[in-house]
């Protein structure tokens, strides 16, 4: 099969998303690759497809054990032999497993970086034919990443150690331009073919909060928002996780705790739990949640701000991985960033290293204070241009509340900051302005200085708020001291002089500020208009099956296939297999059941099936949409093979894949019309298949697959059985 064919038969999808199809050919063709795609961007298929069309197996290595069992659960579930290794595994399980490995029965294992280099694994990998090692998470073996793993660093000496050397495709979502060129000289990737999709997550609503009053705003907004789906709440500190897990069962939420000082069982089960839809939300440090593949988590709320922008964007981008409009909030207060800075003063770190990471963590801090665009702040972090100036999906955006001159403010703070001789730091800096009588400021003389009590009427909040706004303009300067000063930057020179005015968002700077209005959302693009009953019927029938088989529901199917299925309501093969996420290896296994399910609402419902589904959305984008709109989709595959064309060359021209071809074809030969069907196949691939067909039937396609030599296909297959009307293609 070319790579178009395995796309949609394993995978169900027609098209590639950006910048998918460049790696694979890039790796598939024998070069090493550097992807740098966000969460939910199709890093996995990156190297799940090539497994599939390189002759050998495919070694992904992988940091998390929850990871790399709902990869291995998904890719068995599609027809792709899987297995991983880490010490989840019992013994007799991993001797098991290394028999199948050497006897060839895997396309793709997942192995911890811990497990490497162990004697075992060593041993084993001699005796196997290597085709690619991809490392997940690549920007773990990086110093200054936000998640360096020392294991990490043994993945160089491993790679090494394999006579030939395999292709080396590396991914991650989390990199600066630093980091990236770390990846690259530490894994030693050779001449790779590098991609980079950008930051943006469309779907992905960020929100800034300032409330003093966390706990009341979160039990509100759990309320009124996503109520039946999935969410995580992240916190800094353990105390904090086991506070807020009660606070919200007591009140009638469904939810479990997850942090480091559990054990292990704990920890799994309820993260299980959680993946597994037991659970509604799940509350936990940054322990949690690196690699954790559920596409359906609505909300990721930040009870505590994170150590940094990378770890923020990372954790945020857990939320939505399946396209669908979700949430991304961060509670944002000034004592959390004390704790933040307490906690690297703690780590007893290099000066050079924490001086990145202060430097970080105040990138951070200035993104919560900024008016400007929230997405905008999170790419340009990134080194990644922004395309406008507003996104109209980030609570600034859509914020229009009235915007105020603080340049009179703004002076007397920086000329403040100046007269005490850019000693000191924000509280001081507030003591001095409100003309407190405080000791300290007394002892220190402060009392004397022009700018003492000039805003005596404010609000330490007030004066508070318009400081982190001049930081995160860059007017000032906080230093990454044990005891931070504000210092005033060449840019503030402008502002004092009058040459630059500074606003502020009115509603900010108000004294009350509990009032936290949940903007409407305008997310570009539109929602498939999808009937809800039908979906809960189709979601409760996944949940049943996912229970049966202990997987997560969405390695059953992805809500986005649901909605689809309860907006085209499919009722017979060829256009169940048009549904998103639907290949051959889905449709077999679950096929009959899900389409009885909706012919039986339909039937009760009166509704027909709407047979122009997204391949139409799909052609109208790629081919002349006057052409599309005078003609039949079948017609114009029945007309490219009238003109000769074979079957590769008219999935080309009409951006369709052979599968599909063929279903058209099918369709055009019931409506009458000729098809000679021995164009498509020759005479001794055809005898084969016969033979096989005579021997096992043709109730299913699988087991006529894995009874030929590999080189023979499913369409190869389908093209049989439609010349002699043995079954359904």
């Amino acid at each position: 099969m070319n790579l178009q064919e395995i796309l949609k038969t394993y995978f169900g999808y027609d098209e590639f998303r950006k910048g998918q199809d460049k790696l694979i050919e890039g790796i598939v063709k024998g070069r090493d690759a550097l992807g740098i795609m966000p969460t939910g961007g199709g890093k996995s298929l990156c190297y799940q497809l090539p497994a599939i069309a390189l002759d050998g197996i495919t070694i992904v290595i992988s940091p998390l054990i929850s990871l790399m069992k709902d990869q291995v659960d998904s890719l068995n579930e599609i027809g792709i032999n899987a297995a991983y290794i880490n010490s989840t595994l019992g013994n007799k399980e991993l001797l098991d497993i290394l028999d199948n490995i050497r006897e060839n029965r895997y396309r793709i294992i997942y192995v911890a970086p811990e497990r490497l280099n162990t004697g075992v694994f060593v041993e084993l990998v001699k005796d196997i034919k290597v085709s690619l090692v991809a490392i997940d998470e690549a920007h773990c073996i990086s110093q200054w990443g936000h998640d360096f793993r020392p294991s990490y660093l043994e993945i160089p000496r491993f790679i090494n150690s394999l006579e030939p050397r395999p292709m080396v495709a590396a991914f991650t979502a989390t990199a600066t331009k630093e980091i990236i060129k770390e990846i690259k000289i530490l894994i030693g990737l050779k001449n790779p073919i590098e991609i980079t999709t950008g930051f943006d997550r469309p779907n992905l609503y960020y929100q800034i909060i300032k409330v003093s009053k966390k706990c009341k705003f979160l039990m509100q907004y759990l309320d009124g928002n996503f109520k039946s789906e999935s969410g995580i709440v992240y916190c800094a500190t353990r105390k904090t996780v086991e506070s807020l897990v009660k606070m919200l069962n007591d009140n009638g939420f469904s939810a479990v705790g997850y942090h480091g000082g559990m054990n292990s069982a704990e920890r799994q089960n309820n993260q299980d739990d959680f993946i597994l839809g037991m659970k509604r939300i799940i509350v936990a440090t940054n322990a949690f949640g690196m690699g954790i593949d559920k596409p359906d988590v609505r909300f990721v709320i930040h009870y505590n701000m994170p150590k940094n922008m990378e770890a923020y964007y990372q954790e945020a981008g857990r939320a939505g991985r399946d396209g669908e409009k979700s949430d991304c909030i961060l509670l944002y207060s000034s004592a959390d960033i004390v704790k933040q800075k307490l906690m690297l003063q703690n780590d007893y770190l290099d000066p050079e290293r924490q001086e990145v990471l202060y430097k970080n963590l105040q990138y951070l801090v200035n993104y919560c204070n900024t008016n400007d665009c929230l997405r905008n702040q999170i790419l340009k972090y990134f080194d990644e241009e922004p395309t406008n100036d507003n996104c109209q999906n980030c609570s600034n955006c859509l914020d229009n509340s009235e915007m105020i001159d603080i340049t009179l403010e703004a002076k007397k703070i920086l000329s403040c900051i100046y007269r005490v001789n850019q000693r000191y730091g924000t509280n001081m800096v507030i003591q001095v302005l409100r003309r407190s009588k405080n000791k300290k400021v007394l002892e220190a003389g402060l009392d004397h200085v022009s700018t003492y009590g000039i805003m005596e009427s404010y609000s330490n909040n007030t004066i508070s708020e318009i400081i982190m706004t001049l930081v995160s303009k860059g007017y000032i300067y906080i230093t990454h001291d044990k005891y931070p000063v504000l210092k005033l930057t060449n840019k503030s020179k402008d502002v004092l002089s009058g040459k630059i005015q500074v606003f502020h968002k009115k509603h900010l700077l108000q004294k009350k500020e509990e009032k936290n209005v949940k903007y409407d959302k305008a997310i570009k693009g539109k929602d498939v208009d999808f009937d809800k009953k039908l979906f809960e019927k189709l979601k409760e029938y996944r949940h049943k099956i996912a229970q049966v088989k202990e997987v997560p529901p969405y390695v059953i199917f992805h809500d986005v296939s649901l909605k689809e299925m309860a907006a085209y309501f499919p009722q017979d093969k060829e256009s169940f297999l048009e549904i998103k996420g639907v290949g051959d290896k889905k449709h077999e296994n679950y096929g009959k059941d899900f389409i009885d399910l909706i012919k039986t609402y339909c039937n009760e419902k009166g509704l027909s099936p709407i047979k122009q589904i997204k391949e139409e959305e799909t052609i109208k984008e790629k081919q002349d949409s006057d052409k599309e709109n005078k003609l039949d989709r079948y017609e114009l595959t029945y007309n490219c093979y009238l003109e000769g064309f074979s079957l590769n060359e008219i999935a080309e021209k009409r951006r369709l894949t052979p599968s599909t071809i063929l279903n058209h074809l099918e369709k055009c030969e019931k409506d009458g019309k000729e098809v000679e069907w021995e164009r498509f196949i020759d005479d001794k691939k055809e005898k084969s298949i016969l033979k096989v067909i005579n021997d096992i039937g043709t109730d299913k396609l699988k087991p006529i697959k894995e009874a030929l030599p590999d080189d023979f296909s499913y369409d190869d297959i389908k093209i049989v059985i439609c010349r002699y009307g043995l079954g359904v293609c």
